[in-house]
């Protein structure tokens, strides 16, 4: 098993573009270093560093945590490093919304997203065993897969809007994807918009089936949040 750590010569930047982001599981020497509370204002500022700080600091006692909930029956496609790498990402991506409320919060936070993610990855690897198709794209032209794509979304395209300008939604869409980390852009284009399997979609990145479902759910999360404020083409229901 291969195992990483946070690198804090460029924190930040693995993160949020979609690179394997490692966290040692092993806590820095606390000697000398900022407690919690100053690293969460500075992380919360903005400061790259400070975060990564706090994933090497919190990063292995979640990871620990997680160890013994991945059932045995799918621990050969999911490994507690996947869950990591994707919390990593979130973590960055969320960090100036978090809001400290009580010792340990950030340790309670960062477990939070870590087990969303290990929750979202197992429904979709259930799921594979009874495919529903409408949990993902179903489209023949190229163009209709964006259409459905954002309509999986759970937003809806007007009529005039897809008959009159049809090429305007495809822009919409590929303007949204460019916002997200590149990892999450690249699963959404693969896995639903060519439409290929998730084990295709899992060796074109290098990652597992299990971290390309995590990446997907909180790809399409993104989405929504993107298309539902910046697109006059779309209206969430």
């Amino acid at each position: 098993m291969v195992h990483y750590s946070v690198s804090a010569s460029s924190p930040g930047a693995a993160a949020i573009l979609g690179q394997a982001l490692p966290v040692t599981h092993t806590p820095p020497n606390p000697a000398g270093a900022c407690n919690d509370d100053q690293l969460i204002a500075r992380a919360i500022a903005g400061d790259r560093a400070a975060t990564a700080d706090l994933l090497r600091l919190h990063g292995p006692t979640v990871r620990a945590r997680l160890a013994g909930k991945i059932s045995p029956v799918w621990q050969s496609i999911l490994e507690p490093d996947d869950i990591m790498q994707v919390t990593y990402m979130e973590a960055f991506l969320r960090i100036d919304r978090f809001q400290p409320r009580h010792e340990g919060s950030f340790l309670a936070w960062l477990t939070l997203i870590a087990e969303n993610n290990l929750r979202d990855a197992v429904k979709e690897l259930e799921r594979q065993k009874r495919p529903n198709p409408r949990n993902r794209v179903q489209a023949d032209a190229k163009n209709d897969s964006y259409v459905a794509l954002v309509e999986l979304l759970g937003a809806t395209v007007t009529t005039p809007s897809l008959v009159a300008a049809r090429h305007e939604v495809k822009s919409a869409l590929d303007l949204a994807l460019e916002k997200l980390p590149p990892d999450y852009a690249k699963a959404v284009r693969m896995y639903h918009l060519e439409g290929r399997d998730c084990k295709e979609v899992a060796e074109a990145l290098g990652r597992s089936q299990g971290a390309v479902y995590m990446l997907l759910a909180r790809a399409q999360e993104r989405l929504k949040d993107v298309l539902g404020s910046s697109s006059k083409f779309f209206s969430h229901t």
